[in-house]
């Protein structure tokens, strides 16, 4: 199967996944999705990620992260660039989401990171998505 946009797939997988109150989600493995689950891991929005498989058949696992009550860790995602329309921001431009509650992931020269870290290495790029 061919997809126009992984990352658009990735997130709603995600999305997807918590809505069902899943354990996990599985996806075919690539390097920005692995770069991404990898800031979601950081920053706290999943529990783990990793990845199966042989080179052909790579597969990445996300791990999904609920509160206490059962509330989902992640409680929004949106796709900020997509193949029709690009994104940019430069150092100074890089959005904050929701007051700083929520984070950006920017694809920038020095490879894929938050808007705080873009911020404080001065690098602006193209900002892929959302998540608070």
């Amino acid at each position: 199967m061919s997809l126009s946009d992984p990352i658009a797939d990735m997130l709603t997988r995600v999305r997807n996944a918590h809505g069902a109150e899943q354990e996990y989600t599985e996806m075919a493995h690539s390097r920005m999705k692995s770069e991404i689950a990898r800031i979601l891991k950081k920053e706290g929005f999943i529990r783990d990620y990793t990845t199966e498989g042989t080179a052909a058949k790579k597969t990445l696992r996300v791990y999904l992260k609920y509160g206490p009550k059962g509330e989902p860790g992640i409680a929004g995602l949106k796709r900020a660039s997509r193949p029709g329309l690009r994104r940019y921001a430069g150092a100074k431009e890089l959005p904050r989401v929701l007051g700083g509650m929520g984070i950006a992931i920017v694809s920038t020269s020095s490879g894929i990171m938050t808007d705080k870290e873009a911020r404080r290495q001065q690098a602006g790029g193209e900002v892929l998505c959302y998540i608070w």
